[in-house]
């Protein structure tokens, strides 16, 4: 049972911000990324689109692609629509081996909208998620049987945020959607960290360890800011420099027999906070409690 450790560019280059991170460059992202310690990257949209070019940016790195993410319109759009809107990215990330596609839901979420209270995302019932549900296991399979597996991303400003959402989506979801399960996400959604680990362990396929500051989010909560508007405030960090407890979350993976990547996804301003630093802190963070847990890193 080993683990792969991986980081998500985002603290050095923020797709959504890109202003906030202007004073970096993806390639220092990966170079310094790798000299800490990661051995695998999620995907970032400052890097090459085409397959060689991605395939040979990364392999110059010395890192490998560990995911990456997958803006989804699976609410708007019919089977064949969908299928076809993902297709190139499948067919990369396959091609380059990625662990997974991380898959959300994008047709309506606030996530992007500076002035969208993140309160004022959208909402479905049980019975409409149910209904999404089954959608999204249709095109799951059809990943799958191409080679690559979906982790959906339960994500702050969309239709699945909570933990309810979460347990509705994967009650109602066919064993090809997988989880992508982020704790920072989670936690700032009001959710129990731990009990949605344990309750969903066996579809779990890819996770993000990201921290929060609660008394961001809660001011975030209060006084109805944005989803990037709380990134800008400091809402999310890297493990170690929060509240969740990394070593609870690593000793339950140890006990599923998890065997996978664990990514390191913490946007922040990085004139607060360096990106080299912050991401040094959580890899160490990380180091620690693998190996109290037992698990070992590939």
């Amino acid at each position: 049972m080993s683990v792969k450790i991986g980081i998500s560019p985002i603290a050095w280059q923020n797709d959504d911000l890109p202003e906030l991170t202007k004073d970096y460059t993806m390639e220092q992202a990966l170079q310094e990324a790798r000299e800490i310690g990661y051995t695998g990257v999620e995907r970032g949209q400052r890097m090459p689109h085409d397959t060689e070019g991605l395939k040979t940016y990364l392999e110059s790195a010395k890192i490998e692609l560990c995911g990456g993410w997958c803006s989804g319109n699976s609410l708007v759009n019919n089977f064949s629509e969908e299928c076809k809107a993902i297709s190139q990215q499948v067919d990369q990330f396959v091609e380059l081996s990625s662990p997974c596609i991380v898959y959300a839901e994008c047709s309506n979420t606030v996530q992007g909208e500076i002035e969208t209270p993140v309160n004022s995302r959208p909402k479905l019932t049980r019975d409409e998620i149910s209904s999404y549900a089954l959608k999204i296991s249709e095109v799951a399979k059809w990943c799958a049987d191409k080679g690559m597996p979906m982790a959906y991303h339960h994500h702050m400003g969309s239709i699945i945020e909570t933990e309810d959402d979460v347990n509705w989506l994967m009650d109602a979801s066919s064993r090809d959607l997988n989880l992508c399960f982020d704790t920072g996400h989670l936690l700032f959604g009001g959710g129990d960290v731990m009990a949605t680990l344990d309750r969903w362990g066996d579809r779990i396929h890819h996770v993000h360890y990201k921290d929060i500051r609660p008394s961001i989010v809660g001011d975030v909560r209060k006084n109805n800011k944005s989803f990037l508007n709380a990134v800008i405030a400091g809402a999310f960090t890297v493990p170690g420099d929060g509240c969740i407890d990394f070593q609870a979350v690593s000793n339950s993976l140890a006990a599923m027999s998890y065997s996978g990547w664990i990514v390191v996804e913490a946007e922040q301003d990085p004139a607060k906070a360096p990106p080299y630093d912050y991401s040094k802190m959580g890899y160490d963070h990380i180091l620690k409690v693998c190996k109290k847990a037992d698990l070992s890193i590939n």
